[in-house]
Formats: C-alpha cells, sequence, structure tokens
C-alpha cells in the first residue's frame, strides 16, 4: 500500500485561513480587486510581507502616493490583526481599518484611511497609535 504525500495548505499571510493564490493573490495580481477597505488592508500588509511594493503604490490613494516605497528587506511581519472597521463595505465610498501588524521585535498600530478611486478602493493615509 503505498502513501500519498499530503500536501499542507498554509494560509495567507493577511491572517485569513486561504491559501495566497486564493486569498491575496488574487489581487496582487490584478485579477481581482479587494471588495472591501478590510480585504485592502490585508492585501497590503501580505504585500508587505511579500515585499511586493507595486503593489503597494498601485492601491495607494494618487493624492498621497510616494513616488517610491523603501521596504526593509530585514522586517519579518509575524501577524495582523483587525482591531475596528468602519465602513469600507460594498455600499461606502470611504472607510477605517484599525489594526496591529507585528513583526520580529515589535509591532505597528494604526488606523488607516481609505476611499474609493474609480471604484476600487485604495489607502489614503493612517494615524499611529499607541
Amino acid at each position: 500500500m503505498s502513501r500519498r504525500p499530503t500536501m499542507t495548505i498554509r494560509p495567507c499571510p493577511c491572517g485569513l485561513p486561504e491559501a495566497y493564490e486564493d486569498c491575496c493573490g488574487r489581487f496582487h495580481s490584478g485579477t481581482a480587486a479587494a471588495p472591501t477597505a478590510e480585504r485592502l488592508m490585508r492585501s497590503r500588509y501580505c504585500a508587505f510581507v511579500r515585499r511586493d511594493g507595486a503593489y503597494l503604490l498601485r492601491t495607494w490613494h494618487p493624492r498621497t502616493r510616494p513616488e517610491r516605497i523603501d521596504l526593509d528587506p530585514g522586517t519579518r511581519w509575524t501577524g495582523l490583526e483587525i482591531l475596528d472597521t468602519d465602513g469600507g463595505s460594498a455600499f461606502h465610498t470611504d472607510g477605517t481599518v484599525t489594526f496591529r501588524a507585528s513583526y520580529r521585535g515589535g509591532s505597528l498600530h494604526e488606523r488607516s484611511r481609505f476611499e474609493r478611486v474609480d471604484g476600487a478602493w485604495v489607502y489614503v493615509d493612517g494615524d499611529f497609535l499607541s
């Protein structure tokens, strides 16, 4: 009797149980758009984990987007916790997501603002919280 190797599907870095390809990967590749501000937040966190600066710039509001982004190769992101959302659904034009993103050695606590531009959610800016 032979045993088939079992494949372990690792959940997406954004914290949802789906595989990356079925979760944030489809947003990163451009085959789908994040349907809510929270999903955009999760996909942006995942882009930081994967060092996908192009996606981060593409999903940044044109009004506040920097010309380039420098991702620290030494930062090891270890988890995302969504603490609160306000608005940001399919029925809203703006919203906020409060989150804590952990990295080896600390965490980042932020309330991020999102808006729709041409129907797509984009990151506007955020306030660091203690």
